[in-house]
């Protein structure tokens, strides 16, 4: 909108039809016990749960799960022939992975765990719970995306984000903000405030760009309203050629002189 003023902003506000927001919920370590028994709870009303890793085997370096360990965990609370837990992640060949997809999407599995492989393209109705493991790690979108997995049928469905005790501040954000809100469009403009837009110019996909006056994260209103009246001022004057627009093209042509080329950024 910024910088090439032909964008249009549209907001899908409301669900499809017959689903319900998903509730999501933050534990900390302390409350496993109640989350597993929730999950059993949830079971046994013939739902089916998604476990999610940020690591498929143990690090040295990150004192983090991983989807390993926490595949044989599991198996000690949700024990076989009682449960089936299914495993999927990106190191499997693309065969067994829609092999473990389509027994999940079958019902033959009742429990998948997983990394965030299943981010996108999963849709599995009876999917009702995710869980989702050192929360923190993840980004606010990667996050978002993951909830999605749940919540596509009729049934009301669950987020539970595990973390550890030590959060950073931004990290305290980003897990209340998922509490909060299921809305994306106010996830995005957290993430934006909290991670900044970037350079236009270069590579950096994150920091800030200091404006003197605008706040990219929100000042969407402004931003909108300034669009507005481009548009109502080039629709009469395409050429900045009346008096009264005189000042405003000798300020344009200024700031042509001055700027990159914007085309030839890729």
């Amino acid at each position: 909108m910024v910088y090439y003023g032909d964008l249009d902003v549209s907001v899908i506000d409301q669900l499809p039809p017959g689903r319900k927001p998903i509730k999501t919920m933050h534990y900390y370590e302390k409350s496993r016990p109640q989350v597993h028994q929730f999950m059993k709870d949830q079971l046994a009303k013939g739902r089916q749960i998604y476990i999610v890793f940020p690591l498929i085997e143990e690090s040295e370096k990150l004192d983090l799960l991983d989807l390993q360990n926490g595949y044989e965990r599991l198996l000690q609370h949700f024990p076989r022939p009682g449960y089936q837990i299914g495993v999927i992640h990106g190191r499997m060949k693309p065969e067994d992975k829609e092999d473990e997809m389509k027994r999940f999407s079958e019902g033959k599995t009742q429990i998948l765990v997983a990394t965030s492989v299943i981010e996108v393209g999963v849709d599995v109705p009876n999917a009702a719970v995710i869980m989702i493991e050192n929360a923190e790690r993840f980004g606010l979108s990667q996050l978002h995306q993951l909830r999605g997995r749940v919540g596509r049928g009729a049934d009301q469905s669950y987020c539970l984000l595990m973390s550890g005790y030590k959060l950073s501040t931004q990290a305290r954000t980003r897990l209340s903000t998922m509490c909060e809100t299921t809305d994306g469009f106010k996830i995005a403009e957290v993430d934006l405030d909290l991670r900044g837009p970037g350079d236009m110019e270069g590579t950096r996909q994150s920091g800030g760009i200091e404006f003197k006056l605008v706040n990219l994260a929100s000042d969407l209103p402004i931003l909108t309203a300034a669009q507005t009246l481009v548009t109502k001022i080039l629709d009469r004057d395409p050429g900045l050629g009346h008096p009264e627009n005189k000042l405003l093209f000798q300020y344009l042509k200024i700031q042509e002189a001055q700027s990159p080329g914007w085309s030839k950024i890729s």
